[in-house]
């Protein structure tokens, strides 16, 4: 029995993994701030009160996990605000460096003790964090914040190949979702599902790269 732990499991694109994976047999620890109806009908272990940006939280998780072996970790929580040149709220922009950049270190250097040989980390980031792919501007601390944890995927990568765990950097998709005022061009349910086959054809030969859910390699 192969075991998943992923955060920012009660809504969206976290949900719909959790639900993946729970519907493939695979063990599941739901992690999120407050548990939904959605995510409490599902036949998971859900880990609930875990605040990704805070050392105490995190602490509480690796107490719950114990020393259990965790095949796939998905660090799915994100945040993303509105922002443009001229109004620029700074609290805003280190909000979500604190969740979407922060956090993904803070979680997996706590639960490095629980990966094995053969074990994956997967970061659900966005092609917004690609400065190559950047023709409209704007977004600043959304973009600032998706370049960063794009670059620890990368060393993540690098320093765990010799240990054999693989990390894979994920972009979902416009997923239509509370984050984006459901005004994306994919569903939630859709964009899960091709992100698990990704995870599943996931290799330490492709290890570090950075992908599109439907497979397309993104330029960083």
């Amino acid at each position: 029995m192969t075991t998943a732990l992923v955060t920012g499991a009660n809504r969206g694109i976290g949900l719909e993994l959790v639900r993946l994976f729970a519907s493939r047999g695979t063990d599941v620890i739901a992690v999120c701030r407050s548990v939904s109806t959605e995510l409490s009908e599902l036949p998971v272990e859900v880990v609930e009160g875990i605040e990704v940006t805070s050392d105490v939280a995190v602490r509480t998780l690796v107490e719950v996990v114990g020393k259990r072996p965790l095949d796939v970790i998905v660090l799915n929580a994100g945040i993303l605000e509105a922002d443009s040149l001229g109004s620029v709220d700074l609290d805003s922009v280190r909000r979500q460096f604190e969740v979407n950049s922060l956090a993904p270190l803070r979680v997996t250097n706590a639960l490095l003790g629980n990966l094995r040989h053969g074990s994956k980390v997967v970061i659900i980031t966005s092609r917004m964090g690609s400065i190559a792919d950047n023709t409209s501007g704007g977004s600043y601390g959304y973009r600032m914040s998706k370049a960063a944890v794009n670059a620890f995927g990368k060393s993540l990568a690098i320093d765990l190949g010799d240990r054999g765990v693989a990390v894979a950097i994920l972009h979902p998709g416009w997923v239509r979702t509370d984050m984006t005022g459901h005004t994306g061009n994919v569903d939630a349910a859709e964009s899960a599902t091709q992100l698990l086959e990704r995870i599943e054809t996931l290799t330490l030969q492709s290890s570090g790269e950075f992908h599109h859910m439907n497979g397309e390699e993104l330029p960083w």
